[in-house]
């Protein structure tokens, strides 16, 4: 199995697993500051580079800039090296290459750092700026030093390969296309975009790669509880949902029982071994971090692969 996965040319190689940090200070969807607080997020980051961990997920719409801030003290606490990933939102008044510059200029400021290890396009819109002026503007910055690689997030496989296009005439790679992908989310081995993320070198950093919680096995139909926040709005958590989840829950168990790890272990190792996929579960605890790192150092056998793709397959 996969273990270490390098994003962009020249960059450091880091383990395939990060951390997704949409909740740190997210109050709107996460409730951050009711059910968990600022020390608990910082115990989940110690947690983290504890375990080998070191790339953090984050971007300037998450809780607002908080999200930034909250890492930008904890790195300016532990002062351990650590790569960050955040993204660029092209709302609709973005419209020149400039606000590509006062949008990273912002988020370095809230992180308190000179340079990001990954800048990423949170969407693929275009409106007053096209696809090219977007991608110079992003290689300017790689030649400014203030990025080292670019990325790109939910775009289709010839968005993908358009971006990828762009970037080379300037002689920077596109790094990495953040996509949702789960045992239940593999669309994207259906509509091309691995099939060209392969073919570009192009890593997926894999979103919600646990289906926030679905295939941990906490949630069953035998106990079947109403989710709060953004889960209760996903038909996958009524009760309905959760039976036709049963056979995964499963077969996650019975592959878990045989290398003594959990379902979202399982989960998790099942995408690492997929080989150009880095999953970046959320993690609010440090308990919650410890359990994704228990997806490392190990490999499921072949045999137990297929079960798991074969049991998934609904989900592509």
């Amino acid at each position: 199995m996969t273990t270490t996965i390098k994003l962009g040319a020249n960059e450091t190689a880091i383990a395939p697993l990060g951390i997704g940090t949409w909740a740190w200070g997210d109050k709107l969807f996460w409730s951050y500051g009711k059910d968990y607080a600022s020390s608990d997020l910082q115990a989940a980051y110690e947690a983290a580079l504890a375990a080998g961990i070191c790339l953090f997920d984050t971007a300037e719409i998450y809780g607002l800039g908080e999200s930034e801030r909250l890492l930008g003290q904890f790195m300016q606490q532990s002062h351990e090296p650590v790569q960050v990933a955040t993204k660029y939102f092209p709302l609709p008044w973005r419209f020149s290459p400039s606000a590509v510059a006062d949008a990273l200029t912002a988020s370095l400021r809230r992180l308190q750092v000179p340079t990001v290890a990954l800048y990423q396009v949170h969407w693929p819109f275009d409106f007053f700026m096209g696809q090219k002026a977007l991608m110079n503007a992003l290689a300017d910055e790689v030649q400014q030093g203030r990025i080292r690689a670019i990325g790109v997030s939910n775009y289709s496989a010839e968005q993908m390969r358009q971006a990828h296009q762009f970037l080379a005439e300037r002689g920077v790679p596109l790094a990495v296309n953040q996509m949702q992908y789960s045992l239940l989310a593999r669309q994207i081995e259906r509509n091309g975009v691995m099939q060209a993320a392969r073919d570009l070198g192009v890593v997926i950093l894999a979103y919600s790669p646990l289906a926030q919680g679905l295939l941990t096995g906490k949630y069953t139909s035998e106990n079947y509880i109403q989710p709060s926040g953004a889960r209760r709005l996903d038909p996958k958590f009524s009760q309905g949902g959760l039976q036709k989840l049963a056979p995964v829950i499963e077969a996650l168990q019975r592959v878990g029982a045989a290398h003594d790890r959990t379902p979202a272990q399982v989960a998790l190792n099942w995408l690492i071994a997929q080989g150009n996929v880095i999953p970046i579960p959320g993690a609010k605890t440090a308990s919650q971090v410890q359990q994704n790192a228990g997806a490392l150092g190990w490999s499921m056998t072949e045999t137990e692969q297929a079960q798991i793709d074969a049991v998934t397959r609904p989900w592509l």
